[in-house]
């Protein structure tokens, strides 16, 4: 074989090396990050379970913990969509083994219960307490840092951090006009005052 034919075969295998090593690392990533905590998945199986409980969403006197919880024994695959960025669902696993409560001070999404399917659309039920860069449904190492947010009539936002206040007050108002009083309103968006 010629030494200008070596080089090529050369050149192109460490090509193609760098860009299984970039599809095994990009694959890993998804796996590990993205999609992991899949709002949309919460989103569809609380519409499934309003629907199976005449327009109701999940409600629990305990808090909003525990809606979820009750939502979560329904239906024990949303334990992933039910929990926000950086968070395995261990605070849901334990309070099922143990039949305890879980308190909202430890559940990584907040969870707006009260709420039925014929409250305004645009009313948000569920959203990550903490924002991460690119959003949990689309993580990476850079971006700005975004809130996934789950709306009603079943669709997903991305909310930057610098919006948060504005959309917090948005939602304040919206939760007001659906029978909320403010003091509970500002309970899910201390942000909106």
């Amino acid at each position: 074989m010629k030494t200008r034919a070596k080089k090529i075969l050369l050149v192109g295998a460490i090509f193609l090396g760098v860009l299984v090593g970039l599809a095994g690392t990009w694959l890993w990533y998804l796996n590990n990050y993205v999609h992991r905590h899949c709002i949309k998945q919460a989103s569809l199986a609380l519409k499934i379970y309003s629907s199976d409980h005449f327009g109701n969403f999940p409600f629990s006197t305990n808090g909003f913990g525990d809606a979820l919880l009750i939502f979560l024994k329904e239906d024990p695959t949303v334990i992933n969509s039910i929990c926000g960025p950086d968070d395995d669902g261990q605070i849901f696993k334990e309070a099922l083994k143990n039949n305890s409560i879980v308190p909202e001070d430890q559940c990584s999404r907040v969870y707006i219960q009260g709420l039925s399917e014929s409250n305004d659309p645009g009313i948000c039920i569920l959203f990550d307490k903490n924002s991460c860069k690119g959003g949990d449904h689309g993580r990476s190492p850079w971006g700005p840092l975004l809130r996934e947010v789950s709306l009603l009539d079943g669709s997903m936002k991305y909310i930057r951090d610098e919006d948060w206040r504005e959309f917090s007050r948005q939602q304040v108002e919206l939760l007001v006009a659906a029978g909320f009083s403010r003091t509970n309103a500002l309970h899910f968006y201390p942000a909106g005052k």
